[in-house]
């Protein structure tokens, strides 16, 4: 480390290599990956492999040697601790990840004895990690970055009226104990201001998700398929298909009047729904409409080769619910750095179509309405065929990088240092310099 390690962050995150199939694994691994360069060295605390429904070695090469990782004691009770597919309720509070809380606090504890970081960061959406955060500053004391990314509770969600007390108690608990609070979208950061307003509005911040330059440099260099004449338009939709969040179902319907219309077929469109997570929903939906045809679902496929073909596609599909306007999907950055046409399916008063737009990109359609996707659909095929589809302004993507957002973040931990600390670090520096 050459002595360049002025100060160390106990970073608490789930999500985190050898999980795939999800881009929040992102921001913790990027994060980590590009903070030693800003002085802070990264020391992860996450989960047992086993935890993990979806793991493979993908982006293991990408933590960096600088890093301490220590992966503690977690299961998943609806895979562990289940019965004929029935567990008990209360297992699974705050979530099926409960029993990472048994074992993280103890290694957390360990690593700060061992380590004595300066400050702690937690990284939701799993509820547990804000637990666990909150657990090890009350026994450690260090200034706490709770890294909510989107808002824990909203007045329906989580559903269920019991998980959503405990929600909002860990969320309350955490707001009111952080050195700071940090959302990924100015909604959020409205959401919890009004909703604490005896807490100063310094308290919170913004710091969005990001694409990574590097990860996209290597997936450009992978051999582009040789497109065969004739072939359809190729609209990709990668990751997750959340059958609320990102309810499909008038997407769909969309489709099949446009094919009993013969405004499409299967010789004109092509949609991939990469790794979904709900395929068999989503093939008895494709059936019932008589769709099969025009969409196909495909399965998941290492980060690098989901990159890349993101790159190659003739358009990218993004789908984004009314429920969801306070949240902006991790895939748009991404989608933004790839530079293709982009369809999406949202509301226009949302976050995410106001990021869109920012971005120079207004090919949206309400993911709602199924008149209005049709319109947005025929207009976005016309122009991506025509060569006129927007694309995403340079500025805008470069603003975008995990790099870029990295800075950021080593400013915010440099932020709720301790006086005596900061000011030694400040020294430090100067003397290497």
């Amino acid at each position: 480390m050459g002595g360049r390690m002025l100060k160390r962050v106990l970073m608490v995150a789930f999500h985190f290599p050898p999980l795939r199939g999800s881009s929040g694994i992102q921001r913790a691994l990027k994060f980590a990956q590009y903070l030693p360069a800003l002085g802070w060295q990264p020391l992860v605390l996450s989960a047992h492999p086993r935890a993990y429904a979806n793991q493979g070695p993908d982006q293991l090469a990408e933590i960096p040697p600088e890093a301490v990782v220590k992966r503690a004691f977690a299961l998943d009770t609806a895979r562990h601790l289940s019965w004929r597919g029935r567990y008990f309720g209360f297992t699974a509070w705050p979530d099926r990840f409960a029993g990472w809380v048994l074992g993280a606090v103890p290694a957390g504890l360990a690593l700060v004895r061992q380590y004595r970081p300066q400050v702690l960061w937690t990284t939701y959406p799993i509820a547990s990690a804000t637990l666990i955060g909150l657990l090890l500053h009350k026994l450690t004391r260090l200034p706490w970055v709770v890294d909510l990314r989107d808002p824990m509770t909203d007045v329906n969600y989580p559903p269920d009226p019991r998980l959503r007390s405990i929600w909002r108690w860990i969320e309350r608990k955490a707001v009111e104990n952080a050195a700071l609070v940090v959302c990924n979208t100015p909604s959020a950061v409205v959401t919890y201001t009004t909703r604490y307003p005896a807490l100063p509005r310094s308290r919170f911040a913004m710091l969005e998700n990001g694409y990574d330059e590097e990860n996209f440099r290597s997936a450009a260099q992978a051999p582009a398929k040789a497109r065969a004449a004739g072939q359809p338009f190729t609209l990709i939709h990668s990751g997750i298909v959340y059958p609320s969040e990102r309810d499909p179902r008038p997407l769909v319907r969309a489709l099949a009047e446009l094919k009993a219309a013969g405004a499409i077929d299967a010789g004109q469109l092509h949609i991939v729904l990469r790794a979904t997570n709900h395929d068999d929903y989503l093939r008895g939906l494709l059936a019932e409409h008589g769709v099969s045809e025009l969409v196909s679902l495909a399965p998941h496929v290492p980060y690098q080769a989901a990159l890349a073909e993101m790159l190659a596609a003739d358009g990218l599909l993004l789908l984004q619910a009314t429920n969801c306007n306070h949240q902006i999907p991790a895939k748009l950055y991404e989608y933004l750095r790839a530079g293709r046409p982009i369809l999406a399916l949202t509301d226009a008063a949302g976050d995410t179509a106001a990021t869109l737009r920012a971005a120079g990109v207004d090919t949206i359609a309400p993911l709602d309405d199924s008149e209005g996707i049709k319109h947005g659909l025929l207009h976005f095929l016309q122009l991506a065929r025509e060569g006129r589809a927007p694309l995403p302004a340079p500025a805008a993507v470069a603003a975008a990088s995990r790099q870029a957002r990295t800075v950021e973040l080593a400013r915010m931990l440099d932020s709720v240092l301790p006086p005596s600390q900061a000011l030694q670090a400040s020294a430090r520096s100067t003397e290497e310099a």
